[in-house]
């Protein structure tokens, strides 16, 4: 199983929100690129980049920052927020993303994303499927779709994608567990998909269940930078 540190950007710091809420931020960091190196160094290989200045603006705000953690790291690098045109995922790909995150536009316009599917490969295009309920969340998580967790995954799946990463928007940044069990059953009703797990995941041990329930990752933010996991032990569990 893939171990995904987060960074998520504010003004070109790193930061946490907890249920997509901005009121509700914490800043960790002033330099993104030195957590970034941070990661490199204890032998994570992998980046989920979320520049939340972009999710807000429908524009990429922080490539800048993606450029120099791509230029000073070997991250592999996936990269979402504020990606809304074929121009901003060419951008975000110039800028040294290997991957990038198709969050509220898959919702809103999921021919464009298709187009992208097509275009870049399934390798390259993440789907985001952040839910609430088993509702797809959406507006930088501000409100609800009408659309189904399962027929929004089978909906892509039948377009070609094969990643998800599904957050629990309800979860997200609390400390208080992932939703395992959701994991669990999107596993058994489509198998061949590559499913990421994100929000809330607490504890080493949380991700020795994902790991075990046949997750193909796992998205740790919040939990590193309030010590509840360590890198040290999250190092362990990648080697």
């Amino acid at each position: 199983m893939e171990i995904i540190p987060a960074i998520d950007l504010i003004g070109g710091q790193c930061v946490r929100l907890t249920e997509g809420d901005f009121a509700q931020q914490t800043t960790y960091h002033s330099d993104p690129v030195e957590v970034a190196k941070q990661f490199e160094g204890l032998g994570l290989r992998r980046l989920h980049l979320v520049d939340l200045d972009g999710a807000r603006a429908k524009e990429p705000v922080n490539l800048p920052v993606l450029a120099r953690i791509a230029r000073e790291t070997k991250l592999h690098i996936d990269y979402g927020g504020g990606l809304q045109s074929s121009e901003a995922v060419r951008q975000a790909f110039d800028a040294g993303a290997q991957q990038i995150t198709a969050g509220s536009i898959a919702v809103r316009e999921p021919k464009t994303v298709q187009k992208w599917l097509k275009e870049y490969g399934a390798d390259r295009i993440i789907i985001g499927a952040d839910f609430k309920d088993n509702r797809i969340a959406i507006n930088a998580w501000a409100e609800q779709s009408d659309l189904t967790l399962e027929s929004f995954l089978s909906s892509f799946a039948q377009m070609g994608a094969k990643t998800f990463i599904c957050t629990d928007v309800s979860k997200d940044g609390k400390l208080q567990g992932s939703s395992l069990e959701v994991y669990k059953e999107l596993l058994k009703k489509f198998p061949d998909l590559q499913f990421i797990a994100s929000g809330g995941v607490t504890t080493i041990e949380e991700v020795r269940q994902l790991r075990q329930a046949g997750l193909y990752g796992a998205i740790i933010g919040k939990a590193i930078y309030e010590g509840t996991i360590s890198l040290e032990e999250l190092v362990k569990e990648v080697r």
